[in-house]
């Protein structure tokens, strides 16, 4: 079942478009993630949803219920902020039951939700502590406690753990994805941090200037970028460019200027004959082989178990390794190759898209 449904929505301000006309089903009890930088409009979409933004066009559908013109307060949605916004003149207790209170649910009632919900979060027995006596951590989670006691329709989080260190950061993510899977609960979460997306989402809509230009698991996403700019966005990337040499059957190769055989790999959409395109090659599908291309070590970064290289090819072109150890030799040179199947082939970007990505 689709839980929410944008069609159709778009944002603008004055002469700035912040949104442009999006559709996009979320399904019943599925962790979304909407990844971008800033000013791709996922926050845009994430307060239109809210009821804090009205569309100027287009609208928002809540199982079979069109929202668009319901205020936020009439929604049953729960928002957890990046400030979080608790008070903190409140306890614990007082700042999760607030919502419910508002809502004018027994008193009865109330006790069993808060004590019930902090169990969950983690934070039993910390009813009567002020808000004040916690950790950013813990703030974190009796943020996340109060938008989930008044037991909402859909779960927005605008960024919530962005004030975290970077330890913390982990923690809580894994924490927020075990919660999800325990209680399964239509979330809609706003990110610019591509390891949050990985680690706790079912579906990945990556942002870009006002629209999604991809959706879909984060597998899908890592292993089959439609562009570039995904590509570049979700994980570490080598590019290399070239020229589009053969088209055939779902692979493409790509010609390279200081390569002796084309770079052939899976085909995009948007590739041309003779065109210029790039070679994605993640770092991990970089590996030594007995005959392959004879690469310069120009980097060795030693990050515990892994080794990273930066690798320079004949080309000039340079490309990052990363293996376990004890699989690279310690050696100035390296013989490498990779799996065809895990290469792409992507099209070039327009110019206004590659600023876009370098920005």
């Amino acid at each position: 079942m689709t839980a929410v449904r944008f069609a159709g929505i778009s944002k603008t301000f004055g002469d700035i478009v912040a949104l442009q006309p999006t559709d996009l089903d979320v399904a019943s009890g599925q962790f979304l993630t909407l990844l971008g930088p800033s000013g791709s409009g996922k926050t845009t979409l994430l307060n239109i949803c809210a009821g804090y933004l009205a569309p100027s066009a287009g609208c928002v559908i809540v199982g079979d219920k069109d929202v668009t013109r319901i205020p936020a307060r009439a929604r049953n949605m729960g928002m957890v902020f990046q400030n979080y916004a608790l008070f903190p003149h409140m306890t614990v207790f007082e700042n999760v039951a607030y919502g419910l209170r508002v809502r004018r649910i027994d008193r009865a009632e109330i006790e069993r939700r808060v004590t019930d919900t902090l169990a969950m979060v983690q934070l039993g027995g910390f009813g009567d502590r002020a808000i004040t006596r916690l950790s950013g951590g813990q703030q974190q989670r009796v943020a996340l406690a109060r938008a989930m006691v008044i037991e909402p329709d859909i779960l927005l989080m605008d960024e919530p753990l962005g004030a975290l260190d970077r330890q913390l950061r982990k923690d809580v993510q894994l924490e927020i994805r075990r919660l999800h899977i325990a209680r399964p609960r239509t979330t809609i979460y706003v990110t610019h941090d591509q390891e949050e997306a990985l680690v706790m989402s079912d579906r990945i809509a990556v942002m870009r200037a006002g629209r999604i230009v991809q959706a879909g698991s984060g597998r899908d996403l890592y292993e089959r970028p439609l562009d570039v700019f995904v590509a570049r966005f979700l994980g570490e990337s080598n590019l290399i460019p070239g020229i589009v040499a053969s088209l055939d059957d779902g692979t493409a190769g790509l010609r390279v200027d200081g390569l002796t055989k084309p770079i052939e790999g899976r085909a995009t959409q948007g590739l041309c004959l003779h065109q210029p395109a790039f070679a994605l090659i993640r770092p991990e599908s970089v590996r030594p082989i007995a005959d392959g291309i004879q690469a310069t070590v120009v980097e060795r970064v030693y990050l515990g178990e892994i080794i990273a290289l930066r690798l320079r090819l004949p080309n000039a072109q340079e490309l990052w390794c990363r293996r376990f150890a004890a699989e690279i030799p310690d050696s100035p040179t390296q013989a490498i190759g990779w799996d065809r199947a895990a290469v792409s082939i992507l099209p070039e970007l327009s110019p206004e898209e590659r600023n876009q990505v370098l920005c």
